[in-house]
């Protein structure tokens, strides 16, 4: 019974199911309360009120309604709006998710469904042992399409059912955060500031998260793969990724729910083989399975050296022989810190003036081609000088002291390669951004060499001005060129043929291209193919050749974009745009083609308009655009400092962050 002073004007009855183990359904307990009602006063009355012997310590209030979770204990009901009909469930925050990984192993962890997805993911790497989290985010999985939904349900492949329970894994209590093997082991990076603290090659052979995926028989590729326009990957990209400044459950994520964890930025920062164990593998999954669905395009000649990679990687993994790291090239970090010290002492001075006075040059022999409406494809020879960001072409190199015939004016534009190793074909076709889109030029060189050198330039030119230090690097860059040319050439197998490869590993071909190549080419030529380009990696290591994948996919001309629609300030329709790690390209939607390209390194400053959900961003050369689409996770992670000591500013990243990306 209630007597009459409780029926008073500013007491009402609340409902509230609790939740009380993994799997129940929990029961419905009623209250009577007031608005002046504390959450934390009305968390401790139903505890009271459930009197079970239970540690209710990660419980909290959800709200069904308004998707919402009742975080703050200190608000009162009437300042969160909460009412009588308010249906509030007294639940964990931490609760199971199945999760894919890059290499498409599921695996099983208890996360904070309360927690901002970008924090979320954070706890979830280090679980992981996977660096720098800011690089991945988490997305909804595909839906299979509908003709074909009934019979993947049958088809399910058992390989992918395999899941692996992180929490019996990892010897933790169920909350996600304690690394692999953390009851012996070292974590292998600081969680504060993500600098290793241990060596992973110490103690990884035995992580299954750092072993690759067997390859899907072609069967089961075929039926995942599926060939997309621009259009239809720019709504995908809406409808799957989940914003990082909203909880789980704040976006429908259930308990069990499954979700995919990618890199997502396509920005890589500080890769080091010595600490990035399950980093490297899982970066090197994702761009596998790009390839092999064809989300990102290819040459047939750049397809077969990715899947002689995919072989090797194959062969090494089910090696027998223990891994062995001690070969890899790294910079002592003692003699890396002196060296630092030094610079900052002064000790090298006299380089550091040399860096900033000497400009480096290249001149050599081109070939160059202008399109022009209905002309053929011409090339003509000029003496070419590179200095800055500016390509200047003479007549010849005679007349290279006069005024050149024309100037290239680098800086912002699109390097795109024009190569086929096959045909000895190594051009090189810039996009060069004007006031009313991109002017398109054609450069043939003579060889490997030739090519390497102005690829390497012209890419770095495009970002910034050309300094002595930074030819240091194009020099490195070059090498990395001419290895990615080196491994698509086909080596004419010695006498007799490597074909006893064969004995150690079945080769299914099929399995190491997407399904066009499948149908084009019988599984004979596909091997003999394969096995040719075999020849020029035979020697790399198993993280070397994971690496010299990852370089290769970087590499390719649309690594990295994901494509958005967008309406552009003062546009009546909407228009297709590409955002990568270094740059935004606008697209014309009925063509695919590339309109007009904006660098990052070319921004003055950027800002975000909230209330109506617009980024205006300032370039170069008075260049003004506003559209309606939030990339700050982009800009934010390509203009960082790339000094590997530099923290991330997880507060500023979250902020930038906090918008459907």
């Amino acid at each position: 019974m209630i007597n009459t002073a409780e029926y008073g004007n500013t007491s009402w009855e609340l409902s509230v199911q609790v939740d009380q183990r993994d799997g129940d359904e929990g029961m419905r307990f009623k209250l009577r309360v007031k608005g002046d009602l504390h959450i934390g006063g009305l968390m401790l009355k139903l505890v009271e009120k459930i009197k079970a012997p239970q540690d209710w310590s990660d419980h909290a209030l959800w709200w069904e309604q308004r998707s919402c979770w009742l975080l703050k204990t200190h608000w009162t009901l009437d300042k969160y709006g909460v009412q009588a009909d308010a249906d509030l469930r007294y639940t964990p925050q931490h609760k199971p998710l199945c999760l894919q990984l890059p290499n498409m192993k599921m695996v099983k962890l208890t996360v904070s469904y309360s927690a901002v997805v970008f924090k979320t993911v954070v706890k979830i790497c280090r679980a992981l042992n996977i660096r720098r989290p800011e690089e991945l985010s988490l997305l909804k999985p595909p839906d299979n399409p509908p003709k074909k939904k009934k019979k993947m349900k049958k088809d399910k492949n058992p390989a992918l059912e395999d899941i692996l329970d992180m929490d019996i894994f990892n010897g933790s209590s169920g909350r996600t955060g304690s690394p692999l093997y953390s009851k012996t082991m070292v974590p292998t990076y600081d969680p504060e500031n993500g600098t290793p603290a241990s060596a992973t090659s110490l103690w990884f052979g035995d992580n299954p998260l750092t072993s690759s995926q067997p390859n899907l028989p072609p069967v089961e590729l075929a039926k995942m793969y599926q060939q997309l326009s621009m259009v239809d990957k720019a709504a995908d990209v809406i409808d799957r990724w989940l914003d990082s400044s909203r909880s789980l459950m704040e976006q429908g994520i259930g308990e069990h729910d499954r979700l995919q964890l990618r890199f997502k930025y396509h920005c890589f920062f500080d890769l080091n083989p010595k600490y990035d164990a399950v980093r490297i593998t899982q970066l090197y999954e994702q761009a596998r399975w790009s390839i092999l669905l064809e989300e990102i395009n290819c040459t047939e000649e750049e397809m077969l050296m990715f899947a002689s990679l995919q072989y090797h990687i194959c062969k090494m993994t089910i090696s027998t022989e223990p891994l062995d790291f001690s070969n890899e090239l790294e910079i002592d970090e003692v003699e890396a810190a002196l060296s630092n010290l030094e610079v900052t002492l002064g000790g090298k001075t006299d380089r550091i003036l040399e860096d900033i006075t000497d400009v480096p040059k290249l001149a050599d022999s081109l070939k160059l081609f202008r399109p022009k409406r209905l002309a053929l494809r011409s090339y003509k020879e000029y003496w070419f000088v590179f200095k800055d960001t500016t390509i200047s072409y003479y007549k010849n190199k005679e007349t290279a002291s006069g005024e050149p015939i024309e100037q290239l004016h680098l800086r912002g534009c699109e390097v795109v390669p024009d190569v086929n190793v096959t045909d000895k074909k190594f051009g090189i076709k810039l996009l060069l951004p004007v006031a009313d889109g991109m002017n398109e030029v054609y450069i043939r060189c003579d060889n490997e060499t030739q090519y390497a050198k102005w690829k390497a330039v012209c890419t770095l030119a495009s970002d910034c001005k050309l300094t002595r230090r930074n030819w240091d690097w194009s020099s490195s860059e070059v090498k990395n060129i001419q290895s990615f040319l080196q491994m698509k050439s086909l080596a004419p197998p010695p006498p007799p043929p490597p074909w006893s490869d064969l004995d150690a590993m079945e080769m299914n071909a099929e399995c190491f291209v997407s399904p066009r190549y499948t149908k084009r080419y019988k599984t004979k030529q596909l091997t003999a193919r394969i096995l040719e380009a075999h020849q020029n990696i035979a020697s790399l290591s198993l993280n070397e050749a994971k690496m010299r994948f990852i370089r290769a996919w970087q590499s390719l001309a649309e690594f990295g974009i994901k494509y958005y629609i967008v309406r552009f300030q003062g546009s009546k329709k909407d228009e297709l745009m590409g955002i990568s790690y270094n740059r935004l390209i606008r697209i014309d939607m009925s063509t695919g083609l590339p309109v007009t390209t904006w660098r990052f390194a070319n921004m003055k400053q950027w800002n975000v308009n909230w209330e109506i959900r617009q980024v205006a961003i300032e370039f170069d050369q008075n260049v003004s655009i506003a559209f309606s689409c939030y990339i700050g996770g982009y800009i934010f992670l390509s203009t960082r400092s790339k000094d590997q000591n530099e923290t991330l500013d997880e507060e500023l990243f979250h902020k930038l962050t906090g918008g459907q990306e």
